[in-house]
């Protein structure tokens, strides 16, 4: 499979430089939506491009959580945050090439990530092959059609239609998306659209300075399902539901190796190894790391 780009937030300090800095609006609704959308209880789960773990909390009802993301430094800091929780797992992997068994999930979780993805069908196919039959993926992608985006269109203030169809690549490795798009794409990789909420009503930099955040919030919330399919915000929130045919979750393993697809992995004293090909993985401060480039052996 040929390498594709990454954004990668190694050594960034998102935590403070991103999240810190005014964005606590965004930070709750967000949390609003994923409680209504997320199941109650769950076997396993994967937040994919987890980060620092900011949504960790939310997996209450979950009885292994599996923490992957492209940056070790990011999972140190969720590592870090979260203790020696047996619960969590942290893994450093690519989402084109996960490296879990096929079914493992019967929840998957990806928010903020979407738009740094130059290949979706291959992401979308990914996550598919690792959610079980009638696994859910809960989805938040970067909407290009928001109501502020038609109205700068509209008025001549943006070249950029909100009506295109294609992806469109504001900065390098970010992505605005067309609902009908990423819809569509789910589709093809096998999921079946259950629930859409809109999310970030009030991302207006005016309003959330000059209204108290407690009463922007409430009013986010209420507005979060009966607006959704107006598809306005500019962040939309998706359950999905895979259409697999046979019964729940219930793969054999866990690792698969990114290099030959061998789901024979030993784990020795700081490294996983492929019995199939040979292939070392490291362990690094309690860190399965499957990033492309490893594995050597």
């Amino acid at each position: 499979m040929q390498p594709r780009p990454i954004c990668d937030y190694e050594g960034v300090r998102y935590s403070t430089d991103f999240w810190g800095k005014g964005r606590e609006y965004e930070d709750r609704v967000e949390r609003i939506a994923l409680r209504r959308l997320l199941p109650n209880r769950a076997r396993r789960l994967v937040d994919i491009g987890a980060g620092f773990g900011r949504l960790a909390d939310l997996y209450d009802g979950v009885e292994q959580v599996v923490l992957l993301d492209y940056s070790l430094s990011q999972l140190r800091e969720a590592r870090r945050r979260l203790g020696h929780n047996p619960r969590f797992l942290f893994v450093a992997g690519d989402v084109y090439n996960f490296p879990f068994v096929d079914g493992l999930f019967d929840v998957a979780v990806m928010v903020r990530v979407v738009h740094h993805l130059v290949d979706v069908d291959r992401a979308f196919a990914e996550i598919h092959r690792i959610t079980g039959a009638g696994g859910v993926f809960v989805l938040e992608y970067a909407n290009k059609r928001h109501l502020k985006a038609l109205l700068r269109y509209l008025a001549r203030r943006s070249p950029v239609s909100p009506f295109d169809l294609e992806p469109y690549e504001f900065a390098p490795l970010h992505f605005d998306f067309h609902p009908r798009y990423i819809e569509g794409k789910l589709r093809e990789a096998g999921f079946e659209i259950e629930d859409a909420l809109g999310v970030s009503f009030f991302r207006v930099p005016w309003l959330k300075r000059h209204i108290p955040l407690k009463l922007l919030v409430a009013l986010d919330s209420l507005l979060q399902r009966p607006l959704a399919p107006l598809r306005l915000t500019p962040s939309v929130i998706l359950k999905n539901v895979s259409r697999k045919g046979g019964s729940p979750p219930t793969a054999e393993g866990f690792f698969r190796c990114p290099r030959c697809g061998g789901a024979r992995l030993r784990e020795e004293s700081s490294e996983m190894v492929c019995l199939g090909c040979g292939a070392r993985w490291p362990v690094r401060d309690g860190i399965y790391d499957f990033r492309p480039g490893g594995g050597e052996g």
